[in-house]
């Protein structure tokens, strides 16, 4: 689900718990979503025996939470996010009313904003990366986007056969020019495709990849993070100059 580095999962049942407690406190809108649909929530209740979670405002969304199964659950506060997932949810008379409950989630990811933050890669020059396909295969993509969690890389031609989700690379080299060559252990995330109208009116389809970083240390994510500021700093003035 989440293309974060792992230091960001809480996976104390306390911690768990005061997170979901500050979300409760601050009335957060939190939306829950699985394959058939989605809607908006808020926490009623939560304590270390139980979630509760108010309905829907459209009846066959409850219905349809009721028989769904891994749902996702998202908010944003003004500092951080929080993603964690649910099997599955009970309905439950709370204070007269329908809600939803369940048992903590064992784990969540709480990200502050400034370490999910994502820049987009300039366009030149291209940040190239290179690694091997588990059968040795040489395997080229470009950077399209960068945070602290992860990254976000076009290919420019077709997908590999046999690339899916959940692979590992090790030590995979992202060429980031002027800052030099990085090395990354990197978990690909999800396969995608980034489509753009081009100056003909037709629209190009690329293949997309999300990863996330590895064993980041706090060094190399020091140096990231650095990276991501300048970066940050030259769109905006580029953007300065074109008003």
């Amino acid at each position: 689900m989440s293309n974060y580095n792992e230091q960001f999962l809480k996976q104390s049942p306390l911690a768990v718990l005061g997170v979901l407690r500050d979300l409760h406190k601050q009335q957060v809108p939190v939306r829950l979503t699985w394959n058939a649909g989605q809607f908006i929530s808020k926490i009623l209740e939560v304590s270390p025996a139980q979630l509760v979670m108010d309905f829907g405002s459209q009846s066959h969304e409850n219905l349809a939470a009721q028989k769904a199964t891994d749902i996702q659950f998202m908010a944003e506060t003004q500092g951080a996010k929080v993603e964690f997932t649910l099997p599955k949810l009970q309905t439950v008379n709370y204070l007269n009313l329908p809600a939803f409950s369940s048992p903590l989630p064992p784990t969540l990811w709480f990200v502050q904003r400034r370490e999910y933050f994502r820049i987009n890669a300039p366009l030149h020059p291209f940040y190239f990366c290179h690694t091997n396909l588990p059968d040795g295969t040489p395997f080229d993509f470009r950077l399209c986007d960068l945070s602290l969690g992860g990254m976000g890389a076009l290919l420019d031609g077709p997908l590999p056969a046999g690339l899916c989700a959940g692979m590992r690379f090790a030590q995979v080299e992202i060429d980031l020019v002027e800052w030099g060559k990085f090395y990354f252990d990197m978990q690909l995330v999800t396969l995608s495709e980034r489509k753009v109208v081009d100056n003909k009116n037709e629209t190009v389809s690329t293949p997309r990849l999300s990863f996330r970083f590895l064993n980041l240390n706090p060094a190399v994510e020091r140096e990231l993070q650095r990276i991501i500021f300048s970066l940050e700093r030259s769109a905006r003035e580029k953007a300065d100059r074109v008003k």
